[in-house]
């Protein structure tokens, strides 16, 4: 759907609230986060007017004690205006951190299960919810890339989400909402200074605003411009990739080491986030990331973060996530797919078309436990596994979860594939003698 809306039944509405509504970006179906606070209930009434076609989606932590209340006016609201709700309840875990940000995991989780491809999901975020989280995050110390606040857009999965009020104070949408009688649900927890956010609301930012006028504005600028450093660093990270990465996701060392200390770590960031991965706390990246490059080759440097780690073998840095693999054997069956550590194997029928699932092999996927010998042709020698992988380069945190397949013939183990690295042939190319295609992939493949 091309967006627009309804500029007819719109036009009671204010200019400054409307206009970004009437000009949002295209989308599937356009959603409304409903809390039922003073934003998103101004927010829901003015979007409704404009697209008809809305729904809106609530979230109920299920943490304050009018919960139950706040979800039934909701409910009523959307009725009224003649607006879809889906309501989501979630469950809040706050044992692995604070409730605040426990309670955003599971709120975006439930954006996530609902959102569609295409769909465009708006948020309420005001001018004043910006300039607190920048305060905030240069609280807890964030760079650039925290300070630039929250993004107007950004990917949300599946659709994307968008906050066309980002740059409309609180006061202003209070007035607007005074002014037509639009009904809100005030949140209790929301004026208890226990939370960090409640304190800068109440206590710090009243009295900034007091000593500099425009403060939001100000704040404002200043995020634009971290923003466009970010930017700016995102770009520079992805023409030093192309030139210090290669087409299997590693880093070449020599060329990484011809960087500055700046420049490797604002690549090493960027390569850590592309992943999915959070930054590690880390203090002294010049000197972490120079033991990386510079220590003898005889020593093993890691960078380790949540999830994963960077590590070095021979004239690479490799990226490795953490990965779980199955202990002892598995059995391979037809029409399963078995997940491996960072492998994925599949036994699929040849294209011939005469095998019967009743007639497949038997196939057990296992690990390395030492002393193993491969004949890598049926007639030909055997070699030592642990020599094979050394002269292919398998880097050494590989080799001890790599998937070593075996087929039973004849009472005993016949190896026909290790890793992505190897197949018989009685399983791979055009042949396929034993009627049975093999197919081992890994996750980057």
């Amino acid at each position: 759907m091309k967006a627009g809306g309804n500029t007819t039944a719109g036009t009671e509405w204010p200019e400054d609230l409307l206009g970004p509504i009437l000009n949002l970006p295209d989308y599937h179906q356009l959603w409304v986060a409903f809390s039922g606070g003073l934003d998103s209930s101004l927010l829901l009434q003015v979007v409704a007017a404009a697209h008809p076609a809305v729904r809106a989606l609530h979230i109920n932590h299920q943490l304050q004690p009018n919960h139950e209340d706040t979800e039934r006016t909701c409910r009523e609201v959307c009725e009224r205006l003649g607006v879809s709700l889906n309501v989501h309840r979630v469950s809040v875990d706050a044992e692995d951190g604070g409730i605040e940000a426990a309670a955003r995991e599971a709120r975006y989780e439930a954006f996530h299960s609902v959102i569609g491809p295409g769909d465009l999901l708006l948020m309420a975020h005001h001018a004043d919810d910006q300039a607190e989280t920048v305060l905030f995050r240069m609280l807890r110390g964030s760079g650039v890339r925290g300070l630039a606040g929250m993004p107007r857009t950004r990917a949300l999965r599946r659709g994307h989400l968008f906050r066309p009020w980002l740059g409309i104070s609180r006061a202003r949408l209070l007035q607007v909402a005074s002014e037509r009688g639009i009904p809100w649900v005030e949140d209790p927890s929301n004026v208890s200074e226990v939370h960090d956010r409640n304190f800068l609301r109440h206590s710090v930012m009243p009295r900034l605003s007091e000593r500099w006028p425009g403060l939001l504005k100000r704040i404002a600028y200043s995020a634009r411009a971290c923003a466009e450093s970010e930017a700016l660093n995102r770009r520079l990270a992805e023409m030093q990739w192309a030139d210090c990465g290669d087409d299997e996701g590693r880093v070449r060392l020599v060329r990484f080491s011809s960087l500055t200390g700046l420049e490797r770590k604002n690549l090493v960031c960027w390569w850590i986030r592309s992943n999915g991965f959070a930054l590690p706390g880390v203090s002294d990246w010049d000197a972490v990331l120079s033991v990386l490059v510079h220590a003898a080759p005889d020593r093993n440097p890691e960078l380790v973060g949540d999830g994963f780690c960077i590590r070095r073998y021979r004239h690479h840095l490799y990226l490795v996530p953490e990965v779980e693999v199955p202990s002892g054997s598995e059995v391979l069956t037809v029409g399963r797919t078995l997940r491996w550590g960072y492998w994925s194997l599949r036994l699929v029928p040849a294209n011939d078309g005469t095998t019967t699932e009743t007639s497949h092999p038997e196939i057990r996927v296992s690990t390395r436990q030492g002393g193993e010998r491969v004949r890598f042709t049926e007639n030909g020698p055997s070699r030592s596994l642990k020599t094979w992988l050394q002269e292919r380069g398998v880097p050494p945190w590989e080799r001890p979860v790599l998937p070593l397949v075996s087929e039973i013939r004849d009472g005993h183990d016949e190896w026909v594939a290790i890793g992505d690295l190897w197949t018989s042939g009685r399983y791979s190319g055009s042949a396929h003698a034993a009627g049975w295609r093999l197919i081992v992939e890994r996750d980057c493949d």
